[in-house]
Parts: C-alpha cells; sequence; structure tokens
C-alpha cells in the first residue's frame, strides 16, 4: 500500500529543528577524538596504517558515527571508547616493540613479488592480490616491463618497493600496461620474443607456435618489451 510522500518523516521524523545543532555538536566532537587519536598514535599517513591500526580505525568510525546521528548515545561513554582504544593501542604497540614474533604475527612481513624481471610465484600464489592490482602500482611508479625491475617487494602497508634495473640492464619483459595495450596469445602471430602472462618468463615462438611455459607451464603469451624506463 502506497503511502503519502510526507517531508518532515523523511527529513526529520519526529525530531526538533534544534537536534541538528546537537548533530553538529556531536559530529565535531567525533572529528576531534579521531583526530586526536591518529597525532597521538604517532602515525602521519593512512599509508602507514597496520593491518591493527585498520581495524581500530573502524572501530573509532563506528563509535563516532553512533555518536554523531543517535540522541540516544550519550557522548561520555563514547569518549570512553577512545580512550580505551587508545590505551590498547600504545599497549599493542608496546608489545610488539619487545617482540619480533608477535610483530611478524601482527603486521606481516614484505613480500617479494619480482625478482630479476620475473614474478615469484610462491609470493604471488600466497596473496590476496591480482596480477592487475600489481600492474597498476607498477604503472604509477612508471614501469612499462617486468623487464625494467630488478626486485619489487611488497610492503605490510600494501605499498610496493621498487628497485628498477640500470638502462643498459633492461631486459624484454611482459607488459604491465592493461588489456587494450597488451594483446595476449596462445598462437604466436610472427615469430618474435614473447613472454608468459603468469610469470614473465621469456621464450622465442615460431610463426603460429602454441607452447607451454617451461617454468610455470602456462600457454598463454604477450608479447616481449624491451624498452627502457623513462625516468
Amino acid at each position: 500500500m502506497l503511502t503519502t510522500f510526507d517531508p518532515a518523516r523523511v527529513f526529520l521524523k519526529d525530531l526538533p529543528l534544534t537536534f541538528l545543532g546537537e548533530v553538529a555538536l556531536r559530529t565535531a566532537f567525533a572529528y576531534v577524538a579521531v583526530f586526536l587519536f591518529l597525532k597521538l598514535s604517532g602515525r602521519r599517513g593512512i599509508r602507514q596504517l597496520s593491518l591493527f591500526e585498520l581495524v581500530v580505525i573502524l572501530t573509532l568510525g563506528s563509535a563516532a558515527g553512533d555518536v554523531s546521528f543517535y540522541e540516544d548515545v550519550p557522548i561520555v561513554p563514547v569518549a570512553m571508547v577512545f580512550v580505551t582504544l587508545l590505551v590498547m593501542y600504545r599497549a599493542t604497540t608496546f608489545a610488539i616493540e619487545r617482540s619480533k614474533r608477535l610483530e611478524s604475527w601482527m603486521d606481516g612481513k614484505p613480500v617479494t613479488v619480482i625478482e630479476d624481471g620475473l614474478y615469484r610465484l610462491e609470493s604471488l600464489e600466497g596473496l590476496n592480490m591480482s596480477s592487475s592490482e600489481l600492474f597498476m602500482e607498477l604503472r604509477q611508479k612508471g614501469v612499462e616491463h617486468l623487464g625494467q625491475v630488478r626486485l619489487a617487494i611488497l610492503e605490510t602497508d600494501g605499498d610496493v618497493s621498487l628497485y628498477c634495473f640500470e638502462p643498459q640492464d633492461v631486459r624484454p619483459g611482459l607488459s604491465v600496461l592493461p588489456p587494450p595495450h597488451r594483446t595476449v596469445v596462445q598462437e604466436a602471430p610472427a615469430e618474435g620474443l614473447y613472454c608468459c602472462t603468469r610469470c614473465g618468463w621469456p621464450e622465442r615462438l615460431r610463426l603460429g607456435q602454441r607452447a607451454k611455459c617451461s617454468r610455470c607451464q602456462s600457454e598463454n603469451w604477450a608479447e616481449a618489451i624491451s624498452r627502457t624506463r623513462v625516468q
């Protein structure tokens, strides 16, 4: 059954207009509380957040949302939530600084994903990261193909640390460009050097040849690129 559109119900329900001022006050409190937490935690950027810190921030966000919009949620108990989380954060970081095993379990370890222009297969298979995501990270750092990369390490904060070959040492490699700029084939359209799209291994194929990668047994290939990196 259709009901009549009631603007007062949609926008304010049964709340008085004066509650808007209270919402502004509550929101300002939540903003200051989250800001102070980040300031007191010593972090200077979101990219520096560990998994544990991200969980803390999400918990803060939930508490901030509740105190901002619900009139029956008092501010003082929510302030206690912020204080408790800050104490727990400080205690956890204190423990992490004194236990490498706990640090490794909480934050994880850096993972080498590319070495000498090739994927580290055992690393990629254990990560929740697709090749498309990794390619995007590489493109944003000015990389056109894997042959330009001497070493790529996925850090615990999700960033990729990149170490590239000198121009004279660049080797033919797999293109990291998106599909419109990279053709994947199973049968070589011309004789030349191709790279396995799964691991980056280069092999020379004849016209019309279908082959399995000698490194990972994949049957998908893309033309190898050997251009040097533009700084």
